[in-house]
């Protein structure tokens, strides 16, 4: 069965959507590969060698059982103290956070047992710090970069894939051992009075809360922002594919691959590649089974899927990759960076539509998994207490957790990181990470984890200035006074 997916040029300034697609169950990658039957011998054969646009990601089941406790509008009282729109990681993370404090949670979502589209991959240590470890299905004890053919570096920190099937597991059972009521419905509306919100959802039924949490990813328009949405876009095509072999190291993940040789009888796409690079992610997790993705970091305008994918094509085929089978296949398209939320406002948000995803990575499951709880503080001092504090005051007080001051100005540092990468090209993105993977780990590490302080990034700027190539700093003072100059007016404008 043929996977379906929406391709998307997002024009300023509507909202911008992820859109993933993908059969949805991981086979579990310990499991050596299945082999192919007879029906799909004859289909291995006919594809092109290093092409899998013609092989057809295997159906797999789109959902799990598990018996949610659901809302019975008829016979129960549709007050809720959260509701919270959309059940992917952060919806159901937050749903469990807060409810733990015996607040009445909802949460509505079209398709509740769904399973998530996306791979998601962390840094072990990031989940082990939550307490998620024993939610990633696959580890990998070092990553590697290779910048060129002659310049590869190896990190010594651990990588994960999370089992989505494990991570929703979970924080289902957390939600439902806590109270949490599940309604299956797509929200159309949400209206507000001075101390109570509602929500008309498309089977009829109204609901009302004291707070509405939209969850629900890129493309809500629940959210309001004063502020024009000039996002970077990260996009992304990746399979999980079984193949006849591939090169890269059983106990290494690939975070990105640079190399360009395989573009070398390619010229148009060569010269596009150089000013608009794209690299490989990859997950080897035996000789026969892997996860490939060719990646942009970060670009404005997006760049097309067809552009990204006839790279993909050409770097299989420079490696000899011969793609025999594709278990799952993924499209994306993320939104990084650009203003926050209006804040504060009535609608809280949390996870893509919150301004979450890291401006210059695009890692977001590992730091809602961290923020979520943080939100639910928040609530909870309100909605947890004998006070009550709803309306305005509510407001306020949760947008202003989920987003102090600090938090702000790190991430007005983060976006600054963005706006530089967006003018690098291809040597010159080389450069940076040459010099950056160079600083010392915590510094790197704290970085791609939002772990730093504003004063422990301008201490990484110095450090990274310090360390780069003199070609780098050349592109750091000719390419960072506009991102600069446009850092500072927006941290003078947080901290007025």
């Amino acid at each position: 069965m043929g996977t379906l997916f929406m391709l998307f040029s997002p024009p300023p300034p509507p909202p911008a959507i992820c859109t993933t697609k993908k059969s949805s169950l991981s086979p579990t990658p310990s499991i050596s590969s299945p082999k192919p039957n007879k029906h799909q011998y004859s289909r291995i054969q006919s594809s092109k060698f290093g092409n899998f646009f013609d092989l057809n990601p295997e159906p797999q089941p789109e959902s799990f059982n598990f018996d949610l406790p659901w809302l019975d509008p008829t016979s129960e009282r549709s007050h809720f103290d959260v509701i919270i729109i959309g059940t992917g990681p952060a919806g159901l993370r937050l749903a469990e956070q807060v409810s733990r404090y015996g607040i009445k949670v909802c949460c509505v979502d079209p398709s509740p047992l769904s399973m998530w589209p996306n791979n998601y991959g962390v840094w072990v240590d990031e989940f082990e710090r939550l307490e998620l470890e024993d939610c990633l299905d696959k580890t990998w004890p070092m990553t590697s970069i290779y910048l060129d053919e002659n310049n590869t570096k190896y990190l010594d920190r651990p990588y994960g894939r999370v089992s989505k099937k494990k991570l929703k597991t979970k924080l289902i059972e957390g939600c439902v051992s806590n109270g949490v009521k599940f309604h299956k419905a797509k929200v159309s509306k949400i209206e507000h009075k001075e101390f109570e919100s509602s929500i008309m959802c498309d089977d009829g039924n109204e609901l009302k809360a004291s707070l509405i949490v939209d969850a629900s990813g890129f493309g809500s328009t629940f959210i309001e922002y004063d502020k024009p949405r000039n996002h970077g876009y990260q996009i992304a095509h990746g399979i999980l594919a079984e193949v006849e072999e591939h090169p890269f190291d059983l106990d290494k993940m690939v975070l990105m691959d640079w190399r360009d040789s395989h573009l070398g009888n390619e010229p148009y796409l060569r010269a596009k590649n150089s000013r608009f690079p794209t690299f490989l992610y990859a997950m080897p997790f035996d000789s026969n089974l892997i996860f490939l993705e060719e990646t942009s970091l970060v670009s404005r305008p997006v760049l097309s899927y067809k552009e990204v994918k006839a790279k993909m094509v050409a770097r299989l085929r420079h490696l000899g990759i011969r793609v025999k089978r594709v278990l799952e296949d993924e499209k994306c398209l993320i939104p990084m960076g650009g203003p926050l939320p209006r804040i504060p406002q009535s609608v809280m948000a949390i996870g893509g539509t919150s301004g979450v995803v890291h401006p210059s990575t695009g890692y977001m499951v590992a730091r809602t998994m961290a923020l979520a709880p943080v939100l639910a503080d928040a609530i909870a001092e309100c909605l947890g207490s004998t006070r009550m504090i709803r309306g305005k005051a509510l407001y306020h007080r949760v947008w202003n957790g989920l987003w102090p001051i600090e938090r702000r100005c790190v991430r007005e540092f983060y976006s600054f990181g963005m706006e530089t990468l967006l003018k690098l090209d291809l040597n010159g993105t080389r450069r940076f990470f040459d010099a950056f993977f160079d600083l010392e780990p915590y510094q790197w590490q704290g970085f791609l984890s939002s772990r730093l302080s504003l004063q422990e990034l301008v201490v990484l700027s110095l450090s990274l200035f310090g360390r780069a190539s003199n070609m780098s700093r050349l592109d750091i003072v000719t390419k960072c006074p506009v991102p600069l100059a446009k850092m500072v007016g927006n941290l003078a404008l947080e901290t007025i």
